[in-house]
């Protein structure tokens, strides 16, 4: 039986057993990591489940339980329907189980097929680029629930890959899929719910397009898929939608040197994700803000927005936090204030943070740990470590076998450059001769 909001969810707590809260958040976090996921699970987070508190996972949570306990459904598991519970899904609706192959219709079954990847990178980027991708004449007339989730799995995989294998290898491929998610969008649906569906993922596909070109190194292509997300946000008034678009725009403008630009697009985030009721987002948005601060060297302001970050950080996660923002554990909190520390040049405070990112972070997820390990060496050799940023540095070579990543790349080519005056060190030298080989 469903946990009321009042009482405990006893269900979900027989199922832990015997095992500690610690335990159990422990097997949680390598089921995800079986199927691709990532969650930041501990024994407080278990226990606002059984308490009650969290009276419905958020997305990614939902499908590591639902893999952990096979032919249950969140009901079995003492979860009240999702439309039940406030947030999103009230609007939109849940996101549905895989698609069986029976359903949907001949141009359904040619969308699933090209938005599911699979395998390596390489061959990831070939299956989004099938035909009907780029070519809107074989759309629907009129778009259907599995045209809308084909959509929302399109956003699902791209994240996923970006994770394990970086942007460069998937930004051209991923545009196509874009495209067709607007064409079903201007082809309409017969129901507003699916409407509201195709919006909220033509949006967050458009934001996710936006990050691979982001991190790829293509900042005017990022800006303009930014601003196509912002703008199918405002159509639809999907206020969770707006706050991702103006997150990562906030992002992109500090990448660009436009950090008062920086500042008011986190503000802009943070008026809109104030409706949600989700302390992670809030927590994120400040952090940008915070590096936008530290961009316009206002360290008391800056400050100010790190307390704040944390502040709802520790609030800890929500039935209500968006399931784009599975990425967001203690290890990007951590990487996202030694980029403010570092830009205020403070580069040994920089360095601890930068290291506990890395030594926090999954390492199922390598294209973050090649991120973390090149931003820890950039501080430990602006800080006058120059051993230990070589070795930091041969760790994130050792990565580039599978992360292609231009901001990794640029990273490691700004240490490197930084550590040339130290090239007699023997582990200096050695890491030098390996980047200019690489």
């Amino acid at each position: 039986m469903a946990a009321s909001p009042q009482s405990p969810n006893s269900t979900f707590r027989r199922l832990r057993g015997q095992r500690s809260p610690a335990e159990f958040a422990a097997l949680v976090r390598r089921a995800a990591k079986e199927i691709g996921e990532t969650v930041s699970c501990d024994a407080r987070y278990i226990g606002r489940v059984e308490a009650g508190e969290i009276r419905c996972p958020n997305y990614a949570y939902e499908r590591v339980f639902l893999h952990m306990f096979p032919g249950r459904t969140l009901a079995d598991l003492g979860f009240p329907p999702r439309e039940a519970v406030r947030g999103r899904a009230g609007r939109r609706g849940p996101v549905p189980a895989p698609l069986p192959h029976r359903h949907g219709t001949k141009e359904s079954d040619v969308l699933r097929r090209a938005f599911m990847a699979g395998g390596s990178a390489t061959v990831a980027a070939a299956t989004l680029g099938l035909t009907l991708l780029g070519d809107t004449r074989r759309v629907p007339s009129r778009a259907g629930e599995s045209e809308a989730a084909a959509v929302e799995d399109a956003v699902r995989q791209i994240r996923l890959l970006d994770d394990r294998h970086g942007a460069d290898a998937l930004y051209r491929r991923a545009a196509e899929p874009l495209r067709a998610a607007y064409a079903l969008l201007d082809a309409g649906a017969a129901r507003q719910s699916t409407e509201d569906r195709l919006h909220a993922g033509a949006g967050e596909l458009a934001v996710s397009v936006g990050w691979l070109a982001h991190d790829s190194g293509r900042f005017d292509d990022a800006r303009s898929h930014y601003a196509e997300a912002l703008a199918t946000a405002r159509v639809s008034g999907d206020a969770g939608l707006e706050a991702h678009a103006f997150s990562n725009m906030a992002f992109l403008a500090r990448d660009c040197g436009r950090s008062r630009e920086a500042v008011r697009a986190a503000q802009a985030g943070r008026r809109a994700a104030g409706r949600l009721g989700s302390p992670r987002l809030l927590s994120l948005l400040a952090l940008r803000e915070a590096n936008g601060w530290a961009g316009l060297a206002d360290r008391r302001a800056c400050e100010e927005a790190l307390a704040r970050a944390h502040t709802e950080f520790s609030r800890g996660e929500g039935d209500a936090d968006p399931e784009w923002m599975s990425f967001f554990g203690e290890a990007e909190l951590e990487s996202l204030e030694s980029r403010c520390r570092a830009t205020l040049g403070e580069y040994d405070r920089a360095a601890r943070h930068a290291r506990r990112a890395a030594d926090l972070q999954d390492p199922h997820f390598a294209r973050n740990v090649a991120l973390y390990a090149a931003e820890l060496a950039g501080d430990l050799a602006r800080a006058g470590a120059p051993d230990e940023a070589a070795w930091a540095g041969g760790r994130v070579l050792d990565l580039l076998a599978e992360v292609r990543s231009a901001r990794v790349r640029s990273l490691l080519s700004e240490t490197a450059r930084t550590l040339v005056p130290y090239r007699r060190s023997p582990r200096v030298g050695a890491f030098l001769t390996r980047h200019a080989a690489a």
